[in-house]
């Protein structure tokens, strides 16, 4: 079994969403903590709802749970509409991210203490326990209690338990929160593995940026209880729309300036802080006189000690830092306005010994292509 619509079931009109979050908005007394959110999940997703705390993601998540009820709007899933479904009733589950294992179970009891209720016999109830610990690959610590456990293997427990009873839905809320870096990096393709195994929909609500990238088919950026963009990984971060978005999303340089020509696919830009103009590849509909923000990720800005054969968006600066973290370094290059711009260069030399392209306080030229720029209206 596998992912239903892996493709682009959203760019498809007749496909039907298999969520619809429709104008919702949430009050808590005068504070608005979702704001007329409207948002399309189709089957098979593995969708993410990323933002900083406060953003209202955790609270959206919590509206379709059944947790909280909109104070407007409607929420449908399977074409149902479940406004008013109390949580017990809906065809969803939810992973929390206390994980919220009971002390006194083992594993096994763990995963199947939600399907006491269920219409199952006893050995039904043990088969689906089994496929959901062989799913985890957890079945040899079947009778072990989660204080035995580590924290990836408690992760996975709770995740057996909240797919045991086979919701149409899963909602996984920072799931990854309590686990360190590198076990975070493993556990993700786990969870990716899981669902395009079950095929179930999955919407995770996280903070980290990295972990949306990663998991997701399809991201909501939120800020103050709004969706600011909603896109795959490559469209949040090749082509975001708003300075927010650009900025919340990895690393970023921005370059306010002043529209001075367009052409049909180039716009120049007038930059203090480059000290010259910039030409853009224009991918937004712009006017002269207009003020607009010029944003370059730092690995696709080239740095050299040479000045470069093309002088286009080309300019020096000087090296006031720099860092070393392996498969790539960073450089802060001060440049003649005084504005600080970010580089980051792979450093793909063979062997152990790496030679950096620029030491502190060397002169320094850095360039980038007119495709590589994004131009931002707000």
């Amino acid at each position: 079994m596998g992912i239903e619509n892996t493709g682009k079931a959203w760019e498809t009109p007749k496909t039907e969403p298999f969520i619809r979050i429709e104008n919702v908005t949430k009050k808590f007394s005068d504070f608005i903590a979702v704001n007329n959110v409207s948002l399309d999940i189709y089957k098979g997703e593995l969708f993410a709802l990323l933002g900083g705390s406060g953003c209202g993601k955790t609270t959206l998540l919590r509206m379709l749970s059944g947790f909280e009820s909109p104070t407007e709007g409607r929420v449908w899933i399977d074409g149902q509409d479940m406004t008013s479904v109390p949580p017990y009733e809906r065809p969803v589950n939810m992973m929390f991210q206390s994980y919220a294992l009971f002390p006194h179970m083992t594993v096994e009891q763990n995963v199947g203490y939600g399907l006491k209720h269920e219409k199952l016999t006893k050995a039904q109830r043990q088969d689906r326990v089994k496929q959901m610990l062989d799913l985890v690959q957890l079945s040899q610590f079947a009778g072990r209690k989660p204080h035995q456990l580590s924290g990836g293997q408690r992760q996975r427990v709770a995740l057996a338990r909240a797919l045991a009873k086979q919701p149409k839905v899963l909602l996984l809320d920072e799931p990854l929160g309590a686990l360190d870096k590198k076990l975070r990096e493993h556990t993700q393709f786990e969870i990716m593995n899981i669902q395009e195994k079950t095929g179930i929909t999955f919407v995770v609500v996280t903070h980290d940026q990295e972990e949306a990238m990663t998991l997701s088919t399809r991201i909501a950026v939120m800020d103050r209880g709004i969706i600011r963009q909603t896109g795959t990984p490559t469209e949040i971060y090749e082509f975001p729309k708003t300075k927010f978005v650009a900025d919340f999303i990895g690393s970023i340089n921005q370059f306010a300036g002043t529209v001075k020509s367009v052409t049909k696919d180039k716009a120049v830009v007038a930059c203090a802080d480059w000290a010259g103009e910039i030409t853009v590849d224009r991918d937004a509909s712009v006017a002269v006189g207009q003020n607009v923000s010029v944003a370059v990720r730092p690995e696709k800005i080239s740095i050299s000690k040479k000045a470069p054969a093309k002088t286009l968006n080309a300019i020096e600066g000087k090296v006031i830092d720099l860092g070393y973290f392996g498969k790539d370094s960073l450089y802060r290059v001060k440049l003649p306005s005084s504005a600080l711009v970010r580089v980051n260069r792979v450093n793909d030399q063979r062997g152990r010994e790496t030679e950096r392209v620029a030491q502190w306080e060397d002169k320094v030229w850095l360039a980038f292509e007119p495709s590589a720029a994004i131009l931002l209206k707000d």
